[in-house]
């Protein structure tokens, strides 16, 4: 599939004086559909290019992180060849609806998707639901002994045996959703007291489920669809996740779409979200990724606990807006 060139944020602001736009390589002409993409390409490629097939439309995806795209559609303003921004996190899409540079989605789409899981002024829909757990080595914690809370993971029973992924982006929402719930002082309190409690490093979900595996940790906070994708691979993996009740450590997230206000082909981006929404689709979110579908009707993952019988917090998605302020408070906290 060919994709965009990535460009680095730093180098945007010369590529617009320039007139060059991120989208140099798309014809205007060939109404090419351009996505940015804050999921990667393994998780939504090949149902991407089912799209391609199944709705005979021309479509091209530029992939990276979703703060960085999300910079880039501020940064490119009018200039950016867009169409469509796929967020792996609803922060993401909040800070844009608050910047104004989206669309209203028609509510025929947004009716398709409990109230949870879009925006309440109809500005973004989620697609795919990812419930925040704690993933915990079957072999090493009883269940019984496992917290109703993050909060008591500052517990000295758990020294050394935590293990949590500070640069990643799902971490960092899960962050912002406490500082939602409980406030900055709440919540810079715990990082520092989980910091003191030798809580563990590393670079993303799967390596902690990983470590939890192999006993290096007991537990790990995590997305809950990680255990899955690697036990498709390690089924005798001595892992299991674990649900808190109604605090940040169990909210339930999405990865959603938002249509730009650059666009030029509304009704066509309508069709793919309206794709995105169709069974077909939702169950390959279930089956192939292992996350959530938001469209009633269709089954949760193998072996998951049903969306509706999970407890989350009472929580407005749209306000994980302030990664920023985020990201300042795990300096703050000595964690980045």
């Amino acid at each position: 599939m060919k994709t965009l060139p990535l460009l680095k944020v730093s180098g945007l602001a010369l590529a617009i004086t320039l007139g060059w736009g991120i989208g140099v390589a798309v014809d205007a002409q060939t109404k090419t559909l351009v996505i940015y993409s804050g999921r990667d390409e393994k998780l939504i490629g090949p149902l991407i290019e089912k799209a391609k097939k199944d709705l005979n439309k021309d479509i091209q995806v530029r992939y990276g992180s979703t703060a960085e795209l999300a910079i880039a559609l501020l940064e490119e303003g009018q200039n950016s060849r867009a169409d469509l921004f796929f967020a792996q996190d609803a922060g993401a899409l909040g800070n844009l609806e608050k910047k104004q540079v989206t669309l209203p989605i028609p509510s025929k789409l947004l009716d398709k998707v409990d109230a949870r899981f879009r925006s309440a002024k109809g500005y973004w829909l989620g697609i795919s639901g990812r419930a925040r757990v704690i993933s915990y080595n079957t072999k090493l914690v009883n269940r019984g002994e496992l917290p109703l809370l993050v909060s008591q993971l500052t517990q000295p029973k758990w020294r050394g045996k935590v293990g949590w992924a500070p640069t990643n982006a799902s971490f960092q929402s899960f962050i912002t959703a406490k500082r939602v719930l409980e406030g900055d002082g709440t919540t810079l309190q715990w990082l520092k007291a989980m910091k003191a409690n030798g809580v563990k490093d590393y670079a993303g979900n799967s390596a902690i489920v990983e470590a939890v595996g192999r006993g290096e940790v007991y537990l790990g906070l995590v997305n809950n669809y990680y255990l899955y994708n690697l036990k498709k691979n390690d089924p005798n993996l001595p892992v299991a996740n674990h649900y808190t009740i109604k605090d940040a450590g169990a909210m339930i997230n999405v990865a959603g779409v938002a249509i730009t206000k650059t666009t030029d082909q509304k009704a066509d981006v309508e069709a793919l979200i309206d794709y995105l929404l169709k069974p077909s689709s939702q169950n390959y979110f279930a089956q192939e990724t292992n996350e959530y579908p938001l469209v009633k009707g269709i089954p949760a993952p193998s072996n998951q606990i049903p969306i509706n019988k999970l407890n989350p917090p009472n929580l407005n998605l749209t306000d994980l807006d302030d990664l920023p302020g985020t990201l300042n408070l795990l300096k703050q906290a000595g964690v980045l």
